[in-house]
Formats: structure tokens, sequence, C-alpha cells
């Protein structure tokens, strides 16, 4: 007879993820880990929405999303 099997809980463990983004006049630039791209800051408001809309949508995420939104929303004081 063996004994019963035993599950180790597991614990998500997530690093914080970097993302940067940079104004240059009528474009920005957001850099992350393992991509980067150029846009119009006309595409600013459009974007913040649609990255906010996709942390509602998949809370399971567990933050993905969170450092892309917060590069996006330092651009808007500048």
């Amino acid at each position: 007879m063996t004994a019963p099997h035993r599950v180790a809980e597991s614990i998500p463990i997530r690093k914080k993820r970097a993302m940067k983004a940079e104004r240059d006049g009528d474009t920005f630039t957001l850099r992350g880990r393992y991509w980067s791209g150029t846009f119009p800051m006309a595409d600013l408001p459009a974007m913040l929405e649609w990255y906010r809309g996709q942390r509602e949508k998949f809370p399971k995420a567990m933050g993905a999303y969170d450092a892309t939104i917060e590069a996006l929303e330092s651009l808007i004081g500048e």
C-alpha cells in the first residue's frame, strides 16, 4: 500500500514587468523587455482605453497590463 499523493500548493511568482514610454514630438515609443513600438500621440487615448479594457476582461492575467497602463498614463501628464 502506498502513501497518499500530496500536491504542493502552487504559488505564482511573477516578476514585475517593465515598460517604458517616451514621447518624441507627435509620436511615442513603448519599450518592453521583448518588444517596442512607435505610435502617433493621437492613438494614445485609444491604446490606454484598450489596455484598461484588457485588464478588466482578464483579471487572471495578474497585472500583465499594469506596467503598460502606467507607462501610457505617464505620457498624459507631459
